[in-house]
């Protein structure tokens, strides 16, 4: 996943919290990823149509077309991309969400997550693709 540019591989963060997309942009790019930031998930849906994506992290809760709806497109329209998700979220307590998550099997971050813990679950999940 790493170009001839030098970047590992390309982001696309979908989050609507700023102080989050500026923790991820810092932390991501200062590990040599390019990240590409969408506010929901019809922002996402238009940025997918346009370029090709090694990683996903998609928060669950945004305005106009939630984490969720957005999963369910990506399975739908690109499956290829389903296992390249990485969710975050503050609410896990909520019955709905844990559900969700379970089903997915998908990894996720607890909001607040440290640098650190995004770090690695993505630095993580990049090594798992290479290997397949």
């Amino acid at each position: 996943m790493t170009s001839s540019s030098g970047v590992k591989g390309k982001i696309l963060s979908v989050e609507d919290e700023p102080s989050i997309r500026q923790l991820c942009q810092r932390v991501l790019t200062s590990q040599g990823y390019q990240v590409d930031f969408a506010i929901n998930g019809v922002a996402a849906e238009s940025m997918l149509m346009k370029a090709d994506y090694d990683l996903l992290l998609v928060d669950i809760k945004t305005p106009v077309m939630d984490g969720k709806q957005l999963y369910r497109y990506i399975k739908k329209r690109y499956p290829e991309l389903a296992d390249r998700v990485i969710f975050t979220t503050g609410d896990v307590i909520g019955d709905d969400t844990r559900d969700f998550l379970e089903q997915t099997g998908r990894p996720f971050l607890l909001k607040p997550f440290s640098p650190d813990e995004l770090r690695a679950l993505v630095r993580d999940n990049m090594r798992r693709l290479q290997s397949v």
